[in-house]
């Protein structure tokens, strides 16, 4: 178990989210909890490590099992004494395509409020856009059991949910700019943020210019490649490129890779169980990128590093195209 510690007072730059309640701004960097494998112990015990170093915004899904030892890390947290109460942090979730369903995003934010033993979430996130039979959540979903989704009335629901004081921000995940401009054609309440795959070697230079046309913030997830998971891949870290631009700053490969996200405007997520990456991780907002260093990035040659490895595809016949899809 983490030792009582010190916390740390960390100046963390945050955004604000168009669609907030309360005007509740979000942390720059916050702390992936998609485990693999997956260890609900380990995942616990690497969470307490991360709110006694800093972190203050988690992100967790009901697909990742990471809700359950998220609310048991917050719960001890305020017991230890790292933070004094549940709102000096930002807890986002997402809901899984077998409840993207008008009647069953309720039930399922819920649910999920349930198992992480909070009142309400910062962010709740659309997880993809595709719909499920209903019933147990697991990835892959079989083929013959993905539906189209009735993007209106789920987006409704995820409204409704905000409306209810059950979430203070709604978003999506995995939307391309084609899906973002269906939702916002019809949107009472925009997303706030799109969590995409975005790291040096996958820029989604087009998304991002989108995004930011729409004020939609968006988020990073494997910035740094997801290395040593089933679905990631080791091209981030072992890029000489980016290795030549941390050996002359003297700092790490990741923390390069972090630093270049948060000067593109973005926000990211990142995981890591050893306490001191943990740390280098949030050492990146007193230094900068020199104009040599983003076009060296720049010229990074691009594809989508975590489709390497155990992407499967699907099919959404209201696009009438194939999908890649994580795990």
């Amino acid at each position: 178990m983490a030792d009582v510690p010190q916390v740390p007072t960390l100046s963390i730059p945050e955004v604000k989210l168009s669609s907030s309640s309360g005007g509740r701004n979000m942390p720059v960097i916050g702390m992936g909890t998609a485990a693999d494998p997956f260890d609900e112990t380990a995942l616990k015990e690497a969470i307490l490590e991360a709110i006694s170093v800093g972190y203050r915004h988690f992100d967790a899904a009901s697909l990742y099992k990471s809700e359950k030892p998220l609310g048991e890390a917050i719960a001890e947290a305020i017991k230890f004494g790292f933070i004094a109460s549940r709102d000096e942090l930002f807890i986002t979730s997402k809901l899984w395509c077998t409840d993207a369903h008008p009647d069953l995003v309720l039930p399922a934010l819920k649910n999920s409020l349930r198992m992480l033993q909070l009142e309400y979430l910062d962010l709740y996130l659309i997880h993809w856009p595709l719909s499920a039979k209903p019933g147990k959540i697991g990835f892959p979903v079989p083929k013959d059991e993905q539906l189209a989704m009735d993007f209106n009335s789920v987006w409704a629901a995820m409204e409704d949910c905000l409306r209810f004081g059950l979430t203070k921000s709604i978003g999506v995940s995995n939307f391309s700019c084609k899906k973002l401009e269906n939702i916002l054609s019809f949107a009472t309440i925009p997303p706030s943020v799109n969590q995409v795959e975005i790291s040096p070697l996958w820029q989604q230079q087009k998304l991002r210019e989108f995004c930011k046309s729409k004020n939609i913030v968006l988020t990073a997830y494997s910035p740094l490649g997801a290395k040593g998971t089933r679905w990631g891949t080791n091209e981030v870290m072992d890029n000489e490129t980016l290795k030549e631009i941390a050996n002359a700053h003297n700092k790490t490969v990741a923390q390069v890779c972090l630093r270049w996200a948060f000067e593109q405007g973005l926000s990211f997520v990142v995981k890591s169980f050893n306490k001191e990456r943990m740390r280098e991780n949030l050492q990146i907002f007193d230094w900068g990128l020199s104009l040599d260093d983003h076009k060296k990035i720049n010229e990074i040659k691009q594809h989508k590093t975590a489709s390497i490895a155990g992407w499967s595809w699907y099919w959404l016949p209201s696009d009438n195209t194939l999908y890649r899809t994580p795990f």
